[in-house]
């Protein structure tokens, strides 16, 4: 079985030790491609550093995480922006809002959603969406700025049926991660009614493990305990959501050919 962790950030300091073996673990548990979101303007050396490594099967995007949104995120943007076209980027992300640690920069953090949402469409490429505390914000300005070719994942998705129905009539795709996993999340109960077309699988690493490594460092060699989780959750076999959520990844991702 081949599987896609849409969403990782194997680039950062929890890595540093052990990414080599780290890596072989993510192959030979069948994870060929990672795709890897940015944050901020520091992190993107390193995770075009690690990509370099391994170009067969890490595809980087660009862009600057809510939580990275200060008061110099237009000059943030404006230097992202002139290194668009110095790649074939796999997506514009991650991006979004972010209203659980702070909302101090609220309208700043839909500016600069808004703004990437624009890259993404101009481009050709997935928008990656961050959104905690935030769905009523999400849908105001994916609503306002979507245009009908704007497609992309509403990444770690944890919200109920009717935000579901409302990402996925945006034209997204739901990242569902290590959330999925928790027995009290309430996820399933939301997923069982989703269709599999609209779904992809992620770790956030490393963020978010899926139990039974839950509260450690979260890894891509985990996705197939996700997928454990969500035949379990359909009533299909793992064959079937390994084929599934790997289409679904190749159909958000192959407008650039990074798949």
């Amino acid at each position: 079985m081949k599987w896609i962790d849409t969403h990782a950030h194997i680039y950062l300091e929890q890595f540093h030790d052990d990414r080599a073996s780290m890596m072989n673990r993510s192959l030979e548990a069948g994870v060929e491609d990672i795709f890897l979101p940015n944050i901020d303007l520091k992190s993107l050396p390193e995770l075009l550093q690690l990509q370099k490594e391994y170009p067969d099967h890490l595809h980087p995007m660009i862009g600057l995480h809510a939580c990275g949104v200060k008061e110099n995120w237009e000059s943030v943007l404006d230097e992202m922006e002139d290194r668009l076209d110095s790649l074939p980027w796999a997506g514009i992300g991650e991006t979004g809002i972010d209203l659980y640690w702070d909302k101090t920069f609220i309208e700043e953090q839909k500016m600069s959603f808004a703004r990437q949402i624009s890259w993404a469409t101009r481009m050709d490429l997935p928008v990656i969406i961050h959104c905690r505390d935030s769905f009523d914000e999400i849908f105001e300005v994916c609503e306002a700025h979507f245009e009908d070719r704007t497609y992309g994942i509403l990444h770690c998705f944890t919200g109920d049926l009717d935000q579901a129905r409302r990402a996925i009539d945006l034209g997204l795709k739901l990242g569902i991660g290590g959330v999925l996993t928790f027995r009290n999340s309430g996820l399933r109960d939301v997923i069982r009614e989703v269709d599999m077309e609209h779904l992809v699988l992620e770790t956030d690493s490393p963020f978010l493990a899926p139990v039974p490594y839950r509260g450690k460092r979260n890894e891509p060699s985990y996705i197939p305990l996700i997928g454990q989780v969500l035949a379990e959750t359909k009533g299909i076999s793992l064959k079937e959501v390994a084929s599934i959520t790997t289409f679904n990844a190749r159909q958000i991702f192959k407008s650039n050919g990074s798949i």
